[in-house]
């Protein structure tokens, strides 16, 4: 197995269930990256990954679940939400009673405090989405029922994804924004062919990125849905299951 990148998931696979990275896992991709194996994360968070993350440990990253993609601090890849997509979504949401947020720049554009969900997301403005006028690197809503979860896919605008994580918790993104497009424009960049690619994930939003690697592994403790489409099972994230697989297929 020639594996030149390494990609993972942050939440429930390279983090443990406490949000901290193991000191197994911080030494085994150090010595990956000594080994001229490019390490990247592809989460859905926003800047917000990189205070959860040891400084210097990675060589590029994706963010908002792929409509950013950076090699080292140099952003190349960007897929946003239109003004009126947005706004349309985010009124049929809010209509309906649902929690929603639209996210640019690190900024929670919401119809609710977000630090009453979150402890730590104060960057948050109560906005008028009837009059909001920006293009969203990502969106989010907080349904809490099938029902709800159905009538954001019938509002869904032609052109955006939706996903909705084992929690319920629902993702839309440009279309273009996915963690595999995104993953693909930054190994065109290293002339990486996505043979010599391994990615790890979890949930729901990592099964593309699962499909477009070489190698997909997904966690101990994946969704059924990561297991489906990975071509092998690691051990979970609170067991080093990254670090484990690593160490026994690379270095």
């Amino acid at each position: 197995m020639n594996i030149r990148m390494i990609v993972t998931d942050l939440d429930s696979t390279l983090l443990r269930d406490d949000k901290t990275v193991s000191e197994r896992t911080i030494a085994t991709l150090v010595a990956c990256r000594k080994k001229d194996v490019k390490v990247v994360y592809a989460t859905a968070r926003g800047s917000s990954a990189k205070k959860l993350l040891p400084p210097n440990l990675f060589d590029g990253f994706v963010r908002m679940g792929g409509a950013a993609a950076f090699a080292g601090d140099d952003q190349f890849y960007s897929k946003l939400i239109s003004t009126a997509d947005a706004r349309a979504l985010l009124l049929a949401a809010d209509n309906a009673g649902i929690k929603m947020a639209a996210e640019l720049e690190n900024l929670h554009y919401a119809n609710f405090n977000t630090a009453e969900v979150w402890d730590w997301l104060t960057y948050y403005e109560i906005a008028d989405f009837g009059a909001l006028d920006i293009r969203a690197e990502k969106m989010y809503a907080l349904p809490e029922t099938q029902a709800e979860i159905d009538l954001l896919r019938n509002h869904l605008p032609k052109g955006l994804n939706m996903i909705v994580d084992r929690n319920m918790f629902t993702m839309f993104m440009n279309e273009d924004a996915t963690k595999a497009k995104a993953l693909a424009a930054l190994a065109n960049h290293w002339n990486i062919d996505r043979t010599d690619i391994v990615a790890f994930g979890d949930d729901t939003n990592d099964v593309d990125m699962l499909v477009y690697a070489g190698h997909g592994v997904a966690m101990g403790n994946a969704v059924a849905e990561a297991r489906a489409v990975a071509d092998e099972v690691c051990d979970t994230n609170e067991n080093d299951g990254l670090a484990r697989w690593i160490e026994e297929n690379i270095l």
